[in-house]
């Protein structure tokens, strides 16, 4: 069987891909009956590469599928995480004690599920200093760049969902 990657496997890179044709081919065809084959011309080692070429490219096809699933994954889990911003609110969620009160009922417990995290401030103060030794630095007021990595990190996740295929957003 010549058909070796199946959508949801984990992703090979072309090294990986072609090293595991490639020992496909040698194990079902041997180098000595590869030779002897094309040699007598009789065809059976070019029929075999017909259709390990169909196979290989149906290889390759699930092969990018996975690729794009990985990559999907990342960049939804990327656009998850909160905004650096806006910041997290607290959340508290009702759950269960394992007890019941008088009337039977379940005895409900608030529990922290979520920490609250504070926005960061939108601007920092850095110094830049001039090329001449004699000047003083000079402060100067940028956007934060923990704002600015964060902003890059979601444009370039969602870019990734973007431009993702349907089909890979419906395996999810």
């Amino acid at each position: 069987m010549t058909l070796f990657v199946t959508k949801g496997d984990a992703p090979l890179t072309d090294a990986q891909l072609e090293k595991r044709a490639q020992r496909n081919i040698a194990k079902v065809w041997p180098d000595q009956a590869r030779e002897k084959s094309i040699r007598l011309a009789d065809g059976a080692f070019d029929a075999f590469m017909s259709t390990f070429s169909t196979n290989h490219d149906v290889n390759i096809t699930n092969n990018t599928f996975n690729w794009q699933l990985q990559e999907y994954r990342k960049a939804t889990a990327r656009l998850a995480q909160y905004v650096v911003a806006d910041g997290r609110a607290e959340v508290w969620e009702d759950q269960p004690t394992g007890e019941y009160d008088e009337e039977g009922n379940e005895v409900m417990e608030s529990v922290l599920v979520q920490t609250a995290i504070e926005p960061v401030e939108a601007t920092v103060t850095r110094l830049v200093y001039s090329d001449d030794m004699d000047a003083e630095p000079v402060e100067e007021t940028i956007e934060n760049p923990l704002i600015t990595t964060d902003v890059a990190e979601r444009t370039a996740a969602q870019a990734t969902v973007d431009a993702t295929p349907q089909a890979v957003k419906d395996a999810e």
